[in-house]
């Protein structure tokens, strides 16, 4: 009698443990922004705590084994116009969303809890909730990817004089939009967008894509001081390094790293002077995503006079290049190219947009992203 009291006791225990609530089974705890080291590799499988969210077991999804996606602006996605998306989405293939977090004028697309995010007042709320946006995704069978612009940030920029790329006479650089620039060295930097990424992560963002991961495109002729290089480390080093920071960051969570480059990086084996290397990358990003916009080539590249009259010729010279490169150095580093759907030069529509997709094809890889500003894509007009 007393061993069935007992074995029925233990199986009520068992039974409180897994469906309680408080239970925390499968799942590790990470303090909000204070201390991002996890107790417990994350295997795919488990329950996920950071800053207070708790995410189901069922809120994760896997990596998509093909991507077809689409950018998204913060403010798209705070309107009915990205419900609307998933829709046409949904019918016409798209199975991923690159929706910005933190885009190129420096403010977040959501209130976040960061301290220096409250500090510097880089909080906007594009969307009531991001956790909602990457939910919404998933119900849909959409895969969430978080975009962060990184050393392109004004608002950081002109918070802190500490951190702001300078010419050589001590003054202020800005490009050709008139925005300043942080400093690529700064850790302070690094740490910040890393923790953006950990919100990513925490609302449910499956995979984090860095953008503007390289220094400002100037002329050779112009000397731009970096306060925070003590070491004189190389420009691709630099990049290089920090994309080793955010992986070793990222990487126990169990997402995945994109860095966004300029398609001629496939191409050119130095850096073109921002410090995109693709050998050096490859080292660390799972994922280069090469912009290889037809439109953003030069006059006479591959032999085109007219680059952008060329997208399946440009893109298939592009990807040889870059696929070559990275077999040599046997890396497992995969390229998702950034095709070109907007109108510069030319118009493009179906036809221009499916030969890019047939040069992608063509060269062996299956899945990219389609760049549209506006969010109007082909598909959805």
């Amino acid at each position: 009698m007393k061993f069935i009291v007992r074995r029925v006791t233990f199986v009520l225990l068992v039974l409180i443990f897994v469906f309680s609530p408080y239970s925390k089974v499968n799942e590790y705890y990470v303090p909000e922004h204070s201390s991002y080291t996890p107790m417990q590799k994350y295997y795919g499988s488990m329950d996920l705590v950071i800053g207070g969210a708790h995410l189901k077991k069922n809120y994760w999804v896997s990596h998509p084994s093909v991507i077809h996606g689409i950018y998204i602006t913060g403010w798209t996605a705070g309107t009915t116009r990205f419900d609307r998306l998933i829709s046409l989405a949904k019918k016409n293939g798209i199975n991923a969303f690159v929706i910005d977090l933190k885009d190129a004028t420096g403010y977040l697309s959501y209130d976040s809890d960061i301290p220096l995010a409250k500090k510097i007042h880089s909080n906007r709320r594009k969307v009531p909730s991001i956790q909602e946006i990457a939910y919404k995704c998933i119900q849909n069978g959409i895969f969430p990817i978080a975009r962060i612009v990184v050393f392109k940030d004004p608002v950081f920029a002109k918070h802190d004089p500490d951190i702001v790329v300078r010419r050589a006479n001590g003054s202020i650089f800005y490009d050709t939009s008139g925005l300043p620039w942080v400093d690529p060295y700064s850790k302070v930097v690094w740490k910040y967008n890393v923790d953006i990424a950990k919100d990513a992560i925490a609302a449910g963002f499956r995979e984090i894509q860095f953008d503007y991961v390289r220094f400002p495109a100037v002329p050779s002729s112009l000397h731009l001081v970096y306060p925070a290089n003590k070491n004189r480390t190389s420009k691709a080093d630099n990049i290089a390094a920090f994309l080793k920071y955010a992986t070793e960051q990222l990487h126990p969570y169990g997402v995945k790293v994109e860095a966004d480059v300029f398609g001629l990086v496939l191409s050119n084996k130095a850096d073109l002077g921002i410090g995109q290397n693709l050998e050096k990358m490859a080292q660390y990003a799972d994922f280069i995503c090469p912009m290889v916009y037809p439109s953003h080539y030069w006059r006479g590249s591959f032999g085109y006079s007219d680059p952008d009259a060329h997208p399946y010729g440009v893109i298939d010279h592009a990807l040889k290049d870059g696929l070559s490169r990275l077999k040599k150095i046997h890396s497992k580093c995969q390229l998702i190219p950034y095709l070109q759907d907007f109108s510069l030069y030319h118009t493009y529509g179906k036809p221009q947009i499916e030969a890019e997709k047939k040069a992608v094809y063509d060269n062996g890889l299956y899945s990219w992203f389609m760049w549209n500003a506006a969010n109007v894509y082909t598909f959805s007009k």
